[in-house]
């Protein structure tokens, strides 16, 4: 069921798309996320800080899945509230602490990392936010500390990209080419030494299935094919997506302080 208090015509492509019951919202799916924690190589008892941490669900997958001790920053007081109560519920609030915050405001925070951990993040800030957040992130790590991240990736035509998913995912929605992602992590202190591109998949139906699982994803076009507002909106973004399929996809890249 879609949330009915949400506005479908104003809300933002990742809201939309989660109110027709999307879980995975990051571009590269379940596979990218895998790679970057082959990169990672996390061992019990490391600490990993999550920006956006949203709901705390993957903060919950990291503790348990690796033994990690995670730190996620969460500007929404109620989205902290429910994750809260979700780590709790999990038995996990030895392993997890959630942090109202501004991500722009790393500087906050007291303590370094091994990890810092950013999915589909970036993307939404402007050159200048993005640059401010990568600078963040590189004081905020341990020396020999890793900067994992997940983010849309525009090969050409960034621009133009730019400007057509301002009108159909109201966001600001900038995504970066693959060496324009590597020179704004350089710029910021961040040396990238391993990074894989590969298509979108948001919308792709097998790569849903293999995301969110052949029920969830029934339930998903379901939604979407009866509720007209919802249906709308969606298909604007596919038709977006497919306009510049040879050139969108994802990028994920493990950097360390320079």
């Amino acid at each position: 069921m879609t949330n009915t208090l949400l506005n479908v015509q104003t809300a933002t492509g990742h809201q939309v798309l989660a109110s027709a019951g999307k879980k995975i919202l990051r571009p590269g799916g379940k596979l990218a996320t895998e790679q970057l924690f082959q990169w990672a190589e996390f061992k019990p008892g490391d600490t990993v800080l999550e920006l956006a941490s949203s709901f705390g669900e993957s903060a919950i997958a990291l503790a348990q899945r690796f033994g990690v001790n995670v730190v996620g920053m969460e500007k929404n007081p109620d989205s902290v509230q429910r994750a809260r109560a979700q780590v709790e519920a999990a038995g996990l609030s030895g392993q997890i602490t959630l942090i109202e915050g501004d991500i722009f405001q790393l500087d906050t925070l007291p303590d370094t990392f091994d990890y810092v951990l950013a999915e589909a993040i970036l993307t939404l800030q402007s050159p200048a936010g993005k640059a401010k957040i990568l600078s963040g992130v590189r004081d905020r790590l341990k020396p020999g500390g890793k900067f994992l991240s997940h983010e849309l990736l525009a090969q050409a035509h960034e621009e133009e990209i730019h400007q057509l998913l301002a009108q159909t995912i109201r966001a600001n929605s900038t995504p970066l080419s693959e060496a324009n992602w590597i020179s704004a992590c350089i710029a910021a202190g961040l040396a990238v030494h391993q990074h894989q591109t590969g298509p979108l998949g948001l919308l792709n139906i097998g790569r849903m299935i293999q995301d969110e699982g052949l029920v969830n994803t029934v339930r998903i076009f379901g939604n979407i094919l009866t509720q007209p507002n919802l249906r709308k909106r969606v298909l604007g973004m596919r038709r977006a997506f497919r306009q510049y399929r040879q050139d969108l996809g994802y990028i994920v890249l493990c950097a360390t302080r320079i």
